[in-house]
């Protein structure tokens, strides 16, 4: 809802037909209407097969529910570009979009701010203002879709907030993007991120959604983690592991584990020793990823020969590990950089 009207952005196509229904008008219209909206239309009366009088019932009990681009960054040094999106709240959120050759990938905001407070991220600095509804997730896509004049392949769950402190929104996002008459985009091809929240993986495995689940453990051991992650403080390394291997084994889906490579913090043989131990025989992946530079922080990404040495480890011990291209870091749009407001 927004305030006490609808926000059909936010329905399933089956919800939108009930809803049509629900207003006396003839079933084939939600149909219709369901349409429109994935065209991006910015107003009703650009439904023009539509009905005058239907166009006005709709407005008088709904709205489309539209975010607006606010500013858009460019990258100098690869295919990346950064849009700043304003709330109808007048809130701020930052979206990422990173082309390949073949794909499309935008990286998606789930909350105003963030209250994980992991100390290499920007997102998190001013604390949580709110959470994002799903419509609002939802549009992101397709502002970006419109703007680049491209169909998004993939989605990363890895904006700004915490995709599952966002739960109910969140799930539902994944639906909404899921329709087939709507942006259609596959689970397969979605990633959601997540600090490690432990009862709700538990949750969102029980649903066997077939999503790309990451972790971001960024430490193998907890005493360092909670340095890093004040999230550590409820939720032990050995409890994260516990119920990865829960999912693992209710959607045989694999698990990426995000490592955040911080020069002197966590980038010793020690802690490779120790992913290694916690990682054997496990269906999962290490993306290792050299922490990008915020201005809030000191934090400095290891030398490549302590960043290689890292994955060499891992490798020789059968773990299986990338490390990452942070794209748009000289537009703030890498991993870690997004924020809630303009700079």
């Amino acid at each position: 809802m927004y305030g006490e009207k609808l926000v059909l952005k936010n329905l399933t196509e089956l919800e939108l037909v009930d809803f049509i229904v629900s207003l006396g008008l003839p079933k084939f219209r939600g149909k219709q209407i369901f349409s429109w909206i994935y065209r991006d239309i910015k107003d009703f009366d650009q439904m023009n097969n539509i009905p005058k009088n239907i166009r006005r019932k709709l407005r008088e009990n709904s709205i489309i529910g539209n975010i607006e681009i606010e500013e858009k960054f460019e990258s100098k040094v690869d295919n990346t570009k950064k849009y700043l999106f304003l709330l109808n709240d007048g809130n701020i959120i930052e979206t990422v979009a990173m082309e390949y050759e073949n794909r499309l990938t935008v990286c998606v905001s789930n909350q105003v701010g963030c209250r994980m407070g992991c100390n290499f991220c920007a997102s998190t600095v001013d604390g949580l203002i709110r959470n994002l509804e799903a419509w609002e997730i939802l549009d992101q896509i397709m502002k970006v879709q419109e703007n680049l004049g491209k169909r998004v392949s993939n989605i990363v769950m890895m904006g700004s907030g915490e995709p599952l402190d966002n739960y109910d929104n969140s799930i539902r996002f994944l639906k909404l993007v899921n329709e087939e008459n709507g942006l259609n985009i596959g689970n397969r091809h979605i990633t959601l991120s997540t600090c490690g929240l432990v009862d709700r993986i538990e949750k969102l495995a029980d649903l066997q959604i077939p999503i790309n689940l990451a972790i971001s453990l960024h430490s193998p051991f907890d005493d360092k983690r909670r340095e890093i992650m004040p999230v550590a403080n409820k939720y032990k390394i050995e409890d994260i592991m516990g119920v990865c291997r829960y999912y693992i084994e209710k959607t045989n889906r694999r698990i990426t584990f995000e490592y955040s490579l911080i020069k002197d913090k966590n980038d010793s043989d020690k802690e490779a020793a120790r992913l290694v131990e916690l990682l054997r025989g496990m269906l999962c992946h290490v993306n290792l990823i050299p922490v990008n530079p915020i201005e809030e922080r000191d934090y400095e990404k290891p030398k490549i020969e302590y960043i290689n040495r890292f994955k060499n480890y891992l490798e020789k011990n059968r773990i299986p590990v990338t490390i990452r291209n942070s794209m748009g870091s000289d537009i703030g749009g890498a991993c870690g950089q997004l924020r809630r407001k303009f700079k």
